[in-house]
């Protein structure tokens, strides 16, 4: 093979730092902006607007300016959902802000499987005497480029995306000081979530649940944090980086190979990894929150 030389070991390095630089600067354009990105809402009424206070508006409006500038559909988008947000747990007692694994495009009627991890944190947030909500905080846009984005922002512990998150949650603390706020996330949305509970570590109010985190992701500080890395079943092999047994399982279903004693599990759908999968059918999940829960929420008097 042929060596480079000096001319071409520069070049390439050259390359690589144009790339990266590029990757962040679009990372950062896209962070809480485009209008498939953030908190999912209705569009907002007039009627909606006039029973807003006005600190609540302008307070959003600084926040927009901050992150997005003003003048542009971004910045209204940006204004909308933090007021539509407001507006939806202004009633609530406890406000769950859902994060997908994934590519963190899906919303929770795309997974299944924490979409009744959800429903049961509601239930037994409502046994409790709680008025729970949950939020979708979608923070990839759809697509190839929208992909790059959110590889570029998680091999960087999202510095941008965790901070738009911790934002929103700050706004909804700030504004709705009764508010109790869980920061849930699923898979490659732990990291995420974890990154936003470091940002907001001394808001007493806030929690954070957690199924699953990737093998290469170490969790540190885990204060009102319930991390969950087992169904019950067996362990979670992504999350162990047990990556032989997720090649074999890969293969056997290639073959059609499978029992239905396997323990199931996928990562983006086709990759199998056993253990990779949590519901509230589970005891092994559904037991933990519930006492997760009870333990730091209580009966709401």
């Amino acid at each position: 093979m042929k060596k480079l030389g000096k001319p071409g070991v520069v070049g390439g390095i050259v390359a690589v730092l144009l790339l990266v630089t590029v990757g962040l600067t679009l990372v950062d354009f896209e962070v809480g902006m485009a209008k498939d990105i953030g908190i999912q809402e209705p569009a907002l009424t007039d009627d909606d607007l006039s029973s807003v206070p006005p600190s609540v508006v302008d307070d959003a409006v600084k926040m927009a300016t901050e992150l997005v500038g003003k003048g542009n559909d971004k910045f209204q988008t940006l204004v909308d959902q933090l007021v539509g947000s407001y507006i939806k747990a202004r009633d609530k007692d406890v406000v769950v802000f859902f994060n997908s694994g994934g590519m963190g495009w899906n919303l929770t009627k795309d997974t299944p499987g924490w979409e009744s991890i959800l429903n049961g944190i509601t239930s037994q947030l409502e046994t409790l005497g709680y008025k729970p909500l949950v939020l979708n905080y979608r923070r990839t846009s759809s697509g190839l480029l929208g992909a790059i984005k959110e590889v570029i922002e998680a091999a960087n512990r999202y510095p941008h995306k965790a901070k738009d998150l911790a934002d929103r949650v700050q706004f909804l603390a700030d504004h709705l000081p009764h508010l109790k706020i869980i920061i849930a996330g699923e898979s490659t949305g732990t990291v995420i979530s974890e990154e936003t509970m470091g940002m907001l570590k001394d808001q007493p109010g806030i929690y954070s649940i957690q199924t699953g985190p990737p093998f290469w992701h170490k969790p540190g500080d885990l204060q009102r944090t319930l991390l969950i890395n087992s169904n019950g079943r067996g362990l979670d092999t992504f999350s162990y980086g047990n990556v032989p047994a997720m090649v074999w399982a890969t293969v056997k279903s290639w073959f059609g190979l499978s029992s239905v004693n396997d323990n199931p599990g996928n990562i983006l759908k086709w990759l199998k990894a056993p253990g990779h999968d949590y519901s509230w059918q589970y005891p092994g999940v559904c037991s933990k929150v519930i006492d997760f829960l009870d333990e730091n929420f209580g009966e709401n008097k």
